[in-house]
């Protein structure tokens, strides 16, 4: 039996069974756009941890979207580029209460594409080192997204720079 605790715009609280706390939640996607070992990402403050984070362009899946069409529209309005997105894999971001998946994708033949963004957000893009930011956030100099963290541990991976 579910029993809706709260609805609201984000996200949906559910109690299963009288006893299971279950949040609803949108899907998500995220993007990684690498020139070599350099990262494209966005700064940006976090509410939710009272901190400033940098990700790779993310968000979430709107209402008739599928993953590629809403990872293409946040590419194009979190840093203005459009391309090809070629699916990397997908995950449930924290499977013991929230039913969100979400998915990643690579960006490659890359255009200028500039959508308007969500007016609450403000957004910096910045190039990065990916090695720079994976060491910065191991030391705790810095906080991202587990989004972020999986694409850079695929590109250091794949070149060799992981240990």
């Amino acid at each position: 039996m579910r029993e809706v605790v709260y609805d609201g715009r984000i996200v949906k609280l559910e109690l299963v069974d009288g006893r299971y706390e279950v949040v609803g939640h949108a899907d998500s996607v995220a993007v990684l756009v690498a020139n070599g070992r350099n990262v494209l990402g966005v700064r940006q403050h976090r509410v939710a941890i009272g901190a400033s984070t940098w990700e790779i362009p993310a968000g979430l899946v709107d209402p008739g979207e599928d993953p590629a069409q809403a990872a293409a529209r946040e590419l194009a309005e979190e840093v203005g580029l459009a391309g090809v997105l070629t699916p990397m894999t997908s995950f449930y971001v924290s499977p013991g209460f929230t039913d969100e998946r979400l998915w990643l994708f690579t960006a490659s033949e890359l255009r200028e594409h500039r959508l308007q963004g969500d007016d609450d957000e403000d957004l910096t893009p910045e190039w990065r080192d990916a090695l720079d930011v994976w060491r910065s956030v191991a030391r705790g100099d810095e906080v991202s997204s587990a989004s972020t963290l999986m694409a850079l541990a695929y590109l250091l991976g794949s070149r060799g720079e992981l240990s």
